[in-house]
């Protein structure tokens, strides 16, 4: 700093810088901030400079009024070369980073809705409950788990709606909760394949059945009404006035664009204005609507009273004069080409004879 000065003053002319900065008598010492502050002022100024950061003027401020602003600024990018200030930075970097690392996941012991308490950790026998109701229940579904028929398990767990009392072994349920399904139809399962035989379409009741012959898991939603929704079928039937409306609203009513902009409305009361102005227009002359179809008995009827006569086509067989015959009869020339990949003469025109 001494030297930049020096060299500032003498208008950066170096040699008679350098002619100040040694002197006839001797050389000049020059000291630093790091030099001329005490260990005391150092400390003073960590702390404020952890506190107010690089605010240098409340650091002169609060902690060091007897320093001057130009001194407090130098000493702190000469204390940035220090390794005191490498050591504290990479503190602050180790101590940041186990902030990052360190997070608190909270233990989730949310019991399961579903679960059955057993009795003392043992195995609990007959579906997890030994209600008299439920025994004469199980005795008349003959298995305890719904899905695989087990009477024991370490847990239990219900399954379906709360009136029919299922329930779920331990492994079936997590089988359940994986494929949404049990592994073995279930009596309810049972009771829609024979309700539903009457009503259901042949290819789905033996779908279901070979379904549940073959062991493959049948989508169960616990629920007893054995419902195979159908869809009800529809028709658009139009009216007359819309038939006329079409025929003679064709400037207002595009029935094309309109058919490949659904969702674009249609401007119905231009249609109707339109429509009355053409409709008294047209009163003496009134437009064709198309006849509807005649029903499928009407037609069998007539065919039956005038059947179609089926002409008599004549094929004649093909003699071994014709054209075609001799073009069948005729042998093959498969002679070999030449080195080149032409043919030859005889092979175009043909053998002399």
């Amino acid at each position: 700093f001494h030297a930049m000065d020096t060299l500032h003053k003498h208008n950066y002319d170096l040699s008679s810088a350098v002619s100040v900065l040694v002197p006839l008598g001797g050389p000049v010492l020059c000291r630093d901030e790091m030099e001329e502050w005490s260990a005391s002022e150092a400390s003073l100024f960590e702390e404020a400079l952890e506190k107010y950061g690089k605010d240098f003027n409340d650091i002169r401020q609060d902690f060091l009024p007897w320093k001057s602003l130009t001194s407090i600024i130098e000493y702190y990018y000469m204390w940035k070369t220090t390794d005191r200030y490498v050591q504290q930075k990479r503190l602050k970097a180790a101590e940041a980073e186990s902030k990052l690392k360190q997070v608190y996941i909270p233990t989730y012991n949310k019991p399961n809705p579903n679960q059955i308490s057993s009795n003392n950790g043992k195995p609990a026998a007959v579906n997890g409950a030994m209600g008299a109701s439920y025994q004469a229940q199980a005795s008349l579904i003959g298995r305890a788990c719904e899905s695989c028929y087990t009477p024991q398990s370490h847990q239990w767990y219900s399954w379906g709606p709360p009136n029919m009392q299922c329930r779920l072994c331990a492994s079936c349920w997590i089988y359940w909760k994986k494929y949404g399904g049990l592994k073995m139809p279930t009596q309810t399962d049972e009771d829609k394949l024979s309700s539903s035989q009457p009503t259901e379409e042949p290819h789905v009741r033996t779908h279901m059945s070979r379904q549940a012959t073959q062991g493959t898991p049948v989508r169960n939603t616990g629920s007893p009404k054995s419902a195979v929704k159908t869809r009800q079928a529809f028709f658009l039937h139009t009216t007359c006035w819309t038939k006329l409306a079409r025929q003679v609203c064709k400037n207002t009513l595009r029935l094309r664009q309109a058919a490949r902009r659904p969702f674009v409305p249609i401007n119905c009361a231009a249609i109707k204005a339109e429509y009355a102005d053409r409709h008294c227009e047209l009163a003496g002359n009134p437009l064709k609507i198309k006849s509807t179809r005649k029903p499928l008995s009407c037609i069998i009827g007539y065919l039956e009273i005038h059947p179609a006569v089926k002409p008599n086509v004549i094929r004649s067989t093909p003699s071994l004069q014709s054209p075609s015959a001799k073009r069948l009869l005729a042998p093959s020339n498969h002679s070999s080409l030449s080195i080149l990949g032409k043919r030859n003469y005889s092979h175009h025109n043909g053998l002399d004879g």
